[in-house]
């Protein structure tokens, strides 16, 4: 594992170390050196009108014991703190044990819509044909099928609109290491001329659900009393989780924290983050009113225990990850073995940093860790070569005096 003091090191100590512990090749070191990031050729092939690239910062996060291993976890996040919160927060959990993640399935959901068609008398009928949706479906994909995934299981359900009653049919299709959006998309595709021919109805939307409650992640850490500031610290967490589930505008804010430590971790491994921040705040919508993605509580001993679970559907197959050298890195730095690994990692980043995001603001409050190191961006906007911007964002924060005229009128007198 790397050493205690990882943030001290320079650029070339911590990609020693992270090449040692993920035993990377020194060509995957060179695409980390050169900014890990893809040529307009490999971009011109991904998007339409590509003319060009552009980069985000890369860090590691560490301390975390997740499942009782340890890992390095590559962010990729634009925002200050982000990835020291987090790693000071897995500290603290790693006291008692760090992260326990579950994710037990990895059923992604195809919905096929109907209309023009008498519901009630068509899903029974749908229903006894099942054998031979799931035996035409699995037939259009052998890879899945001969690894004992693909589809599993057909549902119905009758929805009231505007038009009338529509008949939604859905698959549900075990996709193993994939995020399976486009296996899902073609299975429904392909069931369709059957759905119309068992029905008499037409089909008319074929694709999968980002709503994947099918792939649920869920976990708990224990949060160490003593080096959280003591019980009263703990109390004060509680309550600040309290107002987040109570109240919808404090609960989108207390979610967005959650979210700078799971998409920061998405992005690093090439998953489809637009996809998983949708099924987030629909699952916190899922009781009629928005609320926070945490719980959290104390122990009989006054340590700070916290939940989390929401769906999340990622792959360590297909997708960007096949194209992008710095995914492939990022995923073999976290020794990723399955997607329902990488799906735990993920979750128990975004606990993480929910701890540390509610912690600062019930004691401290955020903007003093914050700015401290946003006053850095502030000092290279006004001009500061790099071996001035640390000594120029220092002064600033001392002063509490963050600008960019405060930055240049510092300059000016060096």
């Amino acid at each position: 594992m790397t050493s205690s003091h990882f943030f001290e090191k320079d650029r070339k100590e911590k990609l020693d170390e992270i090449v040692k512990f993920a035993n990377l090749t020194s060509d995957e070191r060179k695409i980390l050196e050169n900014g890990g990031g893809i040529g307009f050729e490999q971009a011109d092939k991904m998007v339409e009108n590509a003319i060009g690239t552009f980069s985000f910062p890369l860090g590691i996060a560490t301390n975390f014991v997740i499942n009782k291993k340890e890992y390095l976890i590559p962010m990729v996040i634009e925002e200050p703190s982000v990835i020291a919160a987090a790693s000071k927060a897995a500290k603290i959990a790693k006291i008692h044990g760090g992260f326990t993640m579950q994710n037990n399935e990895s059923f992604s959901i195809g919905q096929i819509q109907v209309v023009n068609v008498d519901v009630k008398e068509a899903i029974p009928k749908v229903l006894q044909h099942s054998k031979e949706i799931l035996e035409l479906v699995n037939s259009k994909s052998t890879t899945l099928y001969k690894i004992g995934k693909g589809a599993k299981e057909v549902l119905c359900k009758e929805i009231a609109t505007e038009s009338g009653p529509m008949l939604i049919v859905e698959l549900l299709i075990d996709v193993g290491d994939a995020m399976g959006a486009n296996v899902t998309n073609t299975m429904c595709e392909v069931v369709a001329p059957l759905i119309e021919k068992i029905t008499g109805g037409k089909t008319l939307l074929k694709i999968l659900s980002n709503y994947s409650t099918r792939r649920m992640v869920s976990g708990t850490a224990i949060f160490d009393k003593d080096d959280l500031g003591g019980e009263q610290t703990v109390d004060k967490i509680i309550l600040a989780y309290q107002f987040a589930d109570n109240d919808e505008y404090r609960a989108v804010t207390h979610n967005k924290g959650i979210m700078n430590g799971i998409i920061a971790v998405a992005n690093a491994t090439g998953q489809d983050t637009r996809a998983i921040e949708a099924a987030a705040h629909a699952y916190a919508a899922r009781t009629g009113r928005y609320r926070s993605l945490t719980q959290w509580s104390k122990d009989k001993n006054g340590n700070l225990i916290g939940k989390i679970a929401l769906p999340l559907s990622v792959g360590i197959v297909g997708g960007i990850i096949n194209v992008h050298p710095t995914a492939k890195i990022c995923t073999k730095i976290m020794q990723i073995q399955s997607a329902s690994e990488l799906a735990c990692v993920i979750v128990a980043v975004g606990l993480a940093q929910n701890l540390s995001a509610i912690r600062a603001l019930s004691s401290e409050g955020i903007q003093k860790g914050h700015m401290r190191l946003h006053a850095r961006n502030i000092a290279a906007a006004a001009g500061a070569t790099p071996d001035q911007i640390d000594a120029i964002a220092k002064k600033m924060a001392q002063e509490g005096k963050i600008s960019i005229n405060r930055a240049k009128e510092l300059l000016g007198k060096q």
